[in-house]
């Protein structure tokens, strides 16, 4: 390919870079291969948007793939198999469906980084140079052998044959796109999904994916006790802690687990599906909770994952919530019900096959932006939240038991029930509406 090609001293506009990975990524040499789709978009964020002059082996392995921090590429060698597919499927994309595009990317040998190129025109062959007649004094054909006259009527069928041509192109360009953005968007097909996230994704400011610290949580469990959110964000429940009496051992126990970032498998699972609603990564950002900051808070659309003893972020937006998952020192997680209707119950014990979960879809405090709080019992619970948040099935079903077209702001209260050998399900238990707050 780089025989076709001539490389572009300066590169062409983001945009138009990313309209060509939006088309190769949705072409049928990649349409199947989600792992190799977030490769390509990943090396595209790093090449393009981060501006990173070269990508490591490593840091893709770890970000892209799962791997651990410390992982030994010697052994493992899934990103360069990996990046070596992904290569052969670009370029057989710009042999196949792409062979008009006159812009073209490629990942060279020995690299990780997106190369663009503009493609060159086909040389003529020597034997058609060669056949060439004579160079001689130009001869200018009259116009009427150029163009004879044809008359009005022939003119006219003419003009109509462009037309219908031209119309013939355009229906045939809107359907190949429409193709390839619900190859790229599935769930924007989907009416009842589409309707939620459009609302969240489609809005003026950022949305921030926010999860747990299980760290944080594991040491309030340690202590038996809550910290205040004011002192998650100054860290001084590290000092705290070590100001205790406890023995040596417990101490560097206690330092060690401040030190770490843990999370839940679940909460990643769910993390990543959210983040597929936005493959370019243009309007999703993650972070943990030990990371965010908040003026963030105040100006994007947030989505915390997690209960408030791990994720202290909901203490910012429980205050105006009905149900709200609680930890007690004993070890016991429940939902409280602040304000029960009739044959609601004031609390919702979690049982070792039944548990529950909440989601609440609020508008921030100052109502420049939307927040989405997804608080569990436990990691199951938190699966069945996501479920419901990404289920055509269930959020029109719910939908249809408020009897509207259009979700209000709401909070939903699901029981999950969790059998050894059976497959998950929930439930709605409890809701609460509130059309009033838009």
């Amino acid at each position: 390919m780089a025989d076709q090609t001539e490389s572009i001293k300066e590169l062409p506009p983001v945009e138009t870079c990313w309209a060509l990975l939006e088309r190769v990524a949705g072409s049928t040499q990649l349409r199947r291969a989600t792992r190799l789709q977030e490769l390509l978009l990943y090396l595209a964020k790093c090449s393009l948007k981060d501006g990173c002059d070269k990508v490591h082996e490593q840091q893709i392995g770890i970000d892209v793939f799962g791997r651990p921090e410390a992982y030994d590429t010697s052994v493992d060698n899934i990103v360069r198999t990996s990046v070596s597919e992904l290569r052969k499927r670009i370029e057989a994309y710009f042999e196949s469906e792409g062979r008009s595009e006159a812009l073209i990317l490629e990942i060279p040998r020995w690299s990780y980084t997106l190369v663009f190129h503009s493609r060159l025109s086909e040389p003529a062959s020597p034997a058609a140079e060669s056949s060439a007649a004579p160079a001689g004094p130009e001869v200018v054909p009259a116009a009427d052998a150029l163009f004879p006259r044809r008359g009005f009527a022939g003119a006219l069928i003419a003009a109509g044959v462009v037309i219908v041509l031209l119309i013939g192109a355009c229906v045939w360009f809107h359907a190949r796109y429409k193709a390839l953005y619900q190859s790229f968007y599935p769930w924007r097909s989907e009416p009842a999904v589409a309707e939620l996230w459009n609302r969240i994704l489609d809005a003026g400011p950022d949305t921030d994916l926010v999860l747990a610290d299980a760290s944080f949580g594991l040491l309030q469990d340690l202590r038996k006790e809550r910290f205040p959110f004011d002192e998650y964000l100054n860290r001084s429940y590290i000092a705290q802690l070590q100001g205790q009496n406890m023995s040596p051992q417990m101490l560097t126990a206690v330092n060690r687990i401040a030190l770490w970032n843990l999370g839940s498998q679940d909460e990643f699972k769910l993390a990543r599906r959210i983040m597929t609603l936005d493959p370019l990564g243009k309007r999703i950002h993650l972070y943990s909770a030990r990371d965010y900051m908040p003026d963030l808070a105040t100006r994007d659309n947030v989505i915390l994952i997690g209960g408030n003893l791990s994720n202290p972020w909901d203490d910012l937006f429980e205050g105006r919530m009905n149900f709200v998952t609680t930890f007690a020192s004993d070890g016991s997680i429940a939902v409280a019900n602040r304000s029960p209707h009739p044959n609601e119950q004031p609390i919702y014990q979690q049982t070792p096959s039944v548990e529950y979960c909440v989601v609440a879809y609020l508008p921030n405090p100052d109502h420049n932006g939307i927040v989405l709080l997804i608080e569990g019992t436990n990691a199951e619970a938190t699966e069945a939240a996501g479920d419901f948040l990404l289920s055509e099935y269930q959020l029109s079903s719910f939908a249809k038991m408020l009897h509207v077209e259009q979700l209000p702001y709401f909070e939903v209260l699901l029981k999950v029930s969790s059998v050894p050998g059976t497959p998950l399900s929930s439930a709605i238990e409890a809701y609460r509406e509130y059309p009033n707050l838009h």
